[in-house]
């Protein structure tokens, strides 16, 4: 069932320039009372192993380390994707506290079901 108060921010990069929109949108999302949900996909997950994000910060933001612990604290999803966990050639993997690894159908359902999807 359609929630046009969901939507769905896919992270596909491990660009650091590329990090912050997608968890910005979906903290402002969720203070806006919506239900944003983070995809993370393809090389987008080497950011999301411990240490990564850490080495990443860009002006005045905090590093993605905290971005991503911020949006996590929200309850915001943040969602890994196996088929591309697999891709990267990663039998097992540690990767942050607080993500979710799900299957590819998994992106196809959440693309349906909300009211908006951004990719990034």
């Amino acid at each position: 069932m359609k929630d046009e108060k969901a939507i769905l921010y896919v992270q596909t990069s491990n660009e650091p320039e590329r990090q912050y929109s997608p968890l910005v949108l979906a903290q402002t999302a969720k203070a806006m009372d919506l239900n944003p949900t983070v995809y993370y996909l393809g090389m987008g997950l080497t950011v999301l192993k411990p240490g990564a994000a850490e080495e990443m910060k860009l002006g005045s933001f905090p590093s993605v380390a905290e971005m991503l612990r911020k949006t996590i604290d929200m309850g915001i999803p943040v969602l890994v994707c196996e088929a591309s966990k697999q891709m990267l050639g990663w039998d097992t993997v540690e990767l942050i506290e607080g993500t979710k690894i799900v299957g590819a159908a998994t992106l196809n359902d959440l693309a349906l079901d909300s009211g908006a999807t951004m990719w990034f």
